[in-house]
């Protein structure tokens, strides 16, 4: 996002002091948008102010604040600690700590004249709670005086025959964040870092072949660590069914579940008509993540099908179409710490290592028909017309009618395989969730 005035005189809060809390302070600082932080960490941390500060400047993924925002000569930008005060100036902006609450609801943002509030907790998911639930809930930030709450990960809704409220909304940048509705929605998830990625690599083929081409879909996403996970390996807690996740990441691969696939189908709702899987496996890395998509689409001719350069020029031409280099195209052989940091790339698609494979489907249309006359007798009307057709080959005899053809009809379908790659911490997911921030400030 280019073109916007520094300091406006907003203040911004943020719930939380984990990975994507804190990096979501660097966003900040560097950006200048906001005047002053208002930072929520509900509890004592260490000795001192001090103590806070050093863990916001320091960090062993993309090492300190001040190198990271103006080079190797640069100094602390870390001044005026007032640990009586809770407040300090980072980079110049001024970010006051709270360390009271960490029930939403008793934060206190209307006393720190707060109307907007990035929770990134990962503890309050479910946007049908009551703002008053015992443990906390989304929509406490509201009661405590908030006017917006964007979370940095997708919804969760517990009770499953409750439906997503109508003031909810999720949104990716650069994708479909014209949904989002300032005078109807309070409540916006930023989805999550996996399902940011996978809309960026899935959006230029829909737009490309539309939804009724592609087959089906599935994704593996080889994700970096996170603070989800174990040191060491430890004894599962009650009633624990994954024990995986008590496994050292440090030494192991580990399979996990992702809700990118179900997210997806919030961001670009033509993809819930579509066979979708996706799954994750867990890597001893800090940061820096790669999906890999296989994608079915019905191909036009066995002669002239789609091929690894299709795929490829597909992802070229896109990339204009969307703002801020949300979508890179690269033909160099990367690896995974050559993403850290680079600034709002959604997807690094990976031109390289993306290749195709053309082969014809046979379906029995003898099975197609009985089927259709199944559906029929039954009042459910199927027209087998409506099939789409490309190729029917006889080929021996029908073994229901031997004195009938055989009638197959074959279908060329072509399997592209596509890598994209993407920080799933400062790089990717936080600058974006910070352009979201500002774009919703900017229409309050």
């Amino acid at each position: 996002m280019t073109g916007e005035e520094k300091l406006v005189p907003m203040k911004l809060g943020i719930n939380g002091l984990g990975r994507i809390a804190k990096l979501s302070i660097w966003h900040h600082v560097e950006r200048q948008y906001f005047s002053e932080l208002v930072v929520n960490i509900g509890r004592e941390v260490g000795t001192r102010l001090e103590d806070i500060a050093s863990f916001i400047e320091k960090d062993s993924t993309y090492g300190a604040l001040h190198n990271y925002l103006y080079g190797s000569r640069a100094r602390r930008v870390v001044e005026e600690i007032n640990d009586r005060e809770g407040t300090m100036r980072i980079n110049g902006v001024k970010a006051t700590f709270l360390r009271k609450s960490r029930n939403p609801m008793a934060i206190g943002w209307r006393d720190h004249d707060v109307n907007l509030v990035v929770d990134a907790t990962g503890a309050f998911l479910d946007p049908t709670l009551a703002s008053d639930e015992t443990k906390g809930s989304l929509r406490g930030h509201l009661a405590a005086g908030a006017k917006k709450v964007i979370l940095s990960a997708p919804f969760k809704i517990r009770d499953k025959s409750r439906e997503m409220p109508a003031d909810a909304v999720t949104t990716v940048m650069g994708i479909n964040d014209a949904d989002y509705d300032p005078k109807k929605h309070l409540l916006i998830s930023n989805a999550s870092c996996t399902t940011t990625c996978l809309a960026y690599m899935v959006k230029p083929l829909m737009d490309y072949f539309g939804h009724r081409r592609i087959l089906s879909a599935s994704m593996t996403t080889v994700h970096a660590a996170t603070s989800s996970q174990q040191v060491l390996d430890r004894a599962p807690k009650a009633k624990a069914t994954d024990l995986r996740k008590t496994r050292s990441i440090l030494n192991n691969i580990i399979l996990t579940t992702t809700g990118a696939a179900r997210a997806l189908g919030l961001v670009i709702p033509e993809m819930k008509r579509i066979g979708f899987i996706a799954e994750s496996v867990r890597v001893p890395t800090s940061s820096g993540s790669l999906i890999i998509l296989v994608v079915m689409i019905q191909d036009e001719s066995m002669r002239n099908p789609i091929n690894r350069e299709k795929i490829n020029q597909i992802y070229r031409d896109a990339v204009s179409h969307y703002p801020e280099g949300y979508l890179v195209y690269s033909e160099e052989q990367n690896v995974s710490s050559d993403i850290i940091g680079l600034p709002r790339a959604a997807a690094v698609i990976e031109g390289h290592e993306n290749h195709t494979r053309t082969a014809a489907v046979r379906i029995d249309m003898e099975r197609v028909l009985d089927a259709c006359n199944y559906l029929n007798s039954l009042g459910e009307a199927s027209n087998p017309s409506s099939l789409d057709v490309t190729q029917i080959h006889v080929e021996g005899r029908s073994p229901r009618n031997p004195g009938q053809e055989e009638k197959v009809l074959e279908v060329p379908v072509t399997q592209a395989v596509i890598y994209g790659w993407y920080d799933n911490e400062l790089g990717s997911y936080t600058n974006m969730l910070g352009d979201r921030t500002v774009s919703i400030a900017r229409q309050m």
